[in-house]
């Protein structure tokens, strides 16, 4: 049998943990007419704004064919459209639609529910603690401090 130290992995807590809340943005983003893969397009445009696809791939860490797939339906649902690069006439810009403008505060709204749940047994003071935890990982692992615009660190995460 194979054996394995899952207590003590903080990759399987992390993996885990993120397993679950994709789980619970699933569930929650249904009434939306959404999935969590494509809320998360919907997140990294909010923050970086009209991306290409390659470079959003990157950011979602999945295949650049498995996203071709996510965009098709977000594209045919009206959520997102493809623009030309106006610097590289090889590259497609993904931009959301006004279409996602009325539901955009449903959507943040159930990821606030989903976060709330989720950190309802944390103080203030150890939810800083996981930020922090979380962003000296990331550096462990890049090798940059990736800077999260954000607001200072409040009940709901």
């Amino acid at each position: 049998m194979l054996q394995y130290d899952f207590e003590n992995s903080v990759a399987y807590w992390v993996f885990a943990t993120a397993h679950e809340m994709a789980r619970a943005m699933n569930a929650e983003l249904a009434a939306c007419g959404i999935t969590f893969r494509q809320w998360e397009v919907l997140v990294w445009l909010s923050h970086e704004g009209d991306v290409s696809q390659s470079e959003l791939a990157e950011r979602m860490g999945i295949e650049a064919p498995t996203l071709v797939g996510v965009l098709d339906r977000m594209e045919r649902d009206g959520w997102i459209h493809r623009v030309p690069s106006e610097t590289d006439r090889r590259k497609n810009l993904i931009r959301p639609t006004e279409q996602v403008l009325p539901v955009w505060e449903k959507m943040v709204a159930c990821a606030q529910k989903i976060r709330a749940r989720a950190t309802a047994e944390m103080s203030v003071e150890q939810l800083g603690q996981l930020r922090e935890l979380l962003r000296v990982m990331r550096v462990g692992l890049t090798g940059t401090d990736i800077c999260v615009r954000s607001a200072p660190a409040q009940r709901e995460a």
